[in-house]
């Protein structure tokens, strides 16, 4: 409750007590225990959750939020699909293909469990609390499972959308606990039809959700002729689930047995591995033994590599404690050739980890690199665009303006992310850091580099690992850059030809003093200032055949430049594109006028000293409803008209003060919760800019709009 009024309170808009009542009645209807632990008499672990009595009519409009489907009634009526918010929860980033998506290796689960669940990432819209909890090592990860302890547990979308850019599936939980789950399975295992229909309810929300698949939890003792049931149940779940969605997951939680017993078996034995079976793979309890991981993979065999071992980082009985030393396990699963289940990354945040979350992150995450290695590379197809954003910071940017400087979360805005080398004994010349504080170039977010360059010294770092196939066609490359004249960043590009030499090129609008063309080629770019100061960088290569492997920061010092040793510069975005394909691609930023913006919902209530506030829903969408929404992102604002003439002007015409970007959208609408509409304001015109994946967006005047008029409302 205390996380709660603080984020209340930061607020820097007027909020009515209507949206208070919603918030304290979310808080009630979210608010969880904390892990998916082997229950215990004495200490209270995984004590039975009390069920909590939805206050909000979510069939209602208010500010849209993410839920968990808590009763099997509403399972089984589809109620989710009737309330308000179930569009907004929708993910619309597709899942990103990897290249070495091979079942023939190890792979890396991630557990979310972030105490209890749906905390700041439930605001659909985003939040305030600029502080929330974040992941951003997507690259280190192949599955995500959202964890709660309540019935169905639907994923964010924020999540969905973040993972499914980075490559990683994300898949919702199903659990059953106590004597309340027990009769829950009951009702459910009562028949056959009974078991299938419950799997067709599953699969028909995580296919409309826009997630990949489920992690399958019964801890509660099952009768025992109920057993085939609940085997249909994982069985037709993984069918159906498959033909709905291919490449989706069906993992199966190490608890209760095939005799129907709770039971852990902490390996895959003949209790489990019927289970097993029936679906994509087993999350095994995280109390095993030093020998069950190799134990576990001759009892798999082929299927070796969907053994999960589950490595809880609270290390609360786990092989190597955890924490700091989660390592000692990954390194073991790894010599052993199974697959890791990381529980509760969360763990750094809850417990406040020193000095600050984000350098304690970056050193836990590190670990997992190190005895486990990088699984993901990107980019690997066209176009690639990155502006390091990670889903939250203190002002929002476009092109170098500053359209907001209010705090702000929302994990959906987070780009690829850099795969920064963590060194905690700050040996590097250069201290590099993602940074939310500093001004951006787009979005909330800028690479950091800091520190000194002694004469002639320069100073090279990972960025990116991509896996990128070029051919004959020219590529594009453009990066952003604000420094002064001494300090100098260039874009180190890493390409291997047919024959597997190697060979780099150095982007940069300057050569270093250091004269290194042994070590690599000079490209020199083109380069155009804009607005605060930002300096954009771009030239275009052709480099057929080859394969790009690395993209790093190239910092140094220009020729004649001052003997000043202190190295300042901020990295705004890279971009690469094909400009073959953009030749061929059709428009893919619609003009404004093939779209239809509408309002619903309209609500103007009294706020103070002669204000009012202003709800409503806006939908958009093509006016041939053959043609498909293109974009996954929109920022959308708000014009306040005052003149009782209420024709359109050009935007640019406009005093900006006139113009509120109010937030982003990442389905085609936006709810607008709380707008506070001055006495003398004659109507509100609100503006929906269509952002693409490739980092480019639709001007403002092409843009679709929509003038609220206030009069009789």
């Amino acid at each position: 409750m205390r996380d709660l009024l603080r984020a209340y309170f930061s607020r820097r808009t007027l909020v009515s007590l209507y949206n208070l009542f919603i918030t304290l009645s979310l808080k009630l209807l979210t608010s969880f225990p904390l892990s998916l632990l082997k229950p215990k008499s004495n200490d209270g672990d995984g004590v039975a959750e009390s069920e909590a009595v939805p206050l909000l009519d979510l069939s209602k409009p208010s500010l849209p939020i993410s839920f968990p489907i808590k009763a099997l009634q509403d399972l089984k009526s589809r109620s989710y699909f009737d309330s308000f918010h179930f569009q907004f929860n929708r993910s619309t980033v597709p899942l990103r293909r990897n290249s070495d998506d091979s079942p023939n290796r190890p792979r890396v689960l991630v557990c979310h469990d972030m105490k209890g669940g749906y905390v700041d990432d439930k605001w659909v819209q985003g939040c305030e609390n600029e502080a929330g909890f974040a992941i951003w090592h997507w690259y280190l990860m192949d599955i995500f499972v959202y964890f709660s302890h309540s019935l169905v547990t639907l994923p964010p979308p924020c999540w969905t959308n973040t993972a499914h850019r980075h490559g990683v599936k994300v898949l919702g939980t199903f659990i059953t606990e106590w004597d309340e789950g027990k009769a829950t399975c009951k009702e459910m295992f009562a028949t056959k039809e009974s078991a299938q229909m419950y799997a067709e309810r599953l699969t028909e929300l995580a296919t409309a959700l826009g997630f990949d698949g489920w992690l399958i939890n019964i801890e509660n003792e099952i009768d025992e002729e109920q057993i085939p049931n609940l085997m249909e149940f994982v069985s037709h779940l993984t069918k159906v689930l498959h033909l709905s969605t291919p490449g989706a997951l069906v993992i199966w939680y190490d608890s209760v047995t095939v005799r129907g017993d709770l039971k852990w078996q902490d390996r895959l034995t003949e209790n489990n591995k019927p289970f097993f079976d029936l679906c994509d793979g087993i999350f095994m309890n995280y109390t095993w033994k030093e020998g069950y991981p190799k134990l576990s993979a001759e009892v798999a065999g082929d299927r070796k590599y969907d053994v999960y071992m589950g490595i809880d980082v609270f290390g609360r009985g786990s092989f190597g404690g955890g924490q700091w030393t989660v390592n000692a396990a990954l390194d073991l699963l790894k010599r052993n050739n199974v697959s890791a289940a990381i529980f509760a990354p969360g763990w750094i945040y809850e417990t406040a980890q020193p000095p600050n979350f984000h350098t304690a992150q970056n050193k836990w995450w590190s670990l997992v690199e190190k005895s486990w290695g990088i699984v993901q590379a990107y980019p690997q197809v066209l176009p690639f665009y990155s502006d390091f954003n990670e889903g939250f910071g203190y002002h929002v940017s476009l092109e170098g303006r500053q359209l907001s400087d209010a705090p702000w979360y929302n994990i959906s805005c987070q780009s690829l992310q850099p795969l920064l080398v963590f060194n905690e004994d700050n040996e590097d010349i250069i201290h590099v850091t993602v940074d939310a504080q500093d001004a951006s170039y787009n979005g909330g977010g800028n690479i950091s580099f800091r520190g000194r360059l002694e004469g002639d010294t320069c100073f090279t770092t990972r960025l990116f690992k991509p896996h990128l196939q070029l051919s004959s066609s020219p590529i594009t490359i453009s990066y952003s850059v604000k420094s002064d004249e001494t300090s100098k960043l260039g874009i180190m590009l890493s390409f291997s030809s047919p024959s597997h030499e190697t060979k780099s090129i150095l982007v940069a609008p300057q050569e270093p003093i250091r004269k290194s063309n042994d070590m690599f080629l000079h490209c020199l770019a083109t380069s155009l200032r804009t607005v605060s100061e930002w300096m954009v960088h771009e030239t275009s290569l052709v480099m057929d055949g080859h394969t790009l492997t690395e993209i790093s920061a190239f910092c140094y010092r220009p020729e004649n430049s001052t003997k000043r040793p202190e190295y300042v510069a901020l990295l705004g975005h890279i971009s690469i594109k094909d400009q073959v394909q953009l030749q061929q691609k059709p428009e893919s930023l619609p003009p404004a006028s093939p779209w239809v913006i509408e309002a619903r919902n309209v609500e103007l209530v009294p706020g103070n000293s002669g204000s009012k506030i202003l709800r409503v829903k806006l939908e958009w969408k093509k006016k041939h409803l053959e043609e498909s929404v293109f974009s996954t992102r929109y920022n959308v604002y708000a014009e306040f008209v005052k003149s009782t003439d209420l024709r359109a002007r050009k935007v640019l015409e406009k005093p900006r003060s006139e113009i509120e970007f109010i937030g982003t959208a990442h389905v085609p609408e936006y709810y607008v919760s709380e707008l506070v509409v001055e006495s003398d304001v004659k109507g509100v015109s609100f503006i929906v800019q269509a952002c693409d994946e490739d980092g480019s967006w639709r001007k403002l005047d092409d843009s679709p709009n929509l003038l609220v008029e206030l009069e009789g409302l």
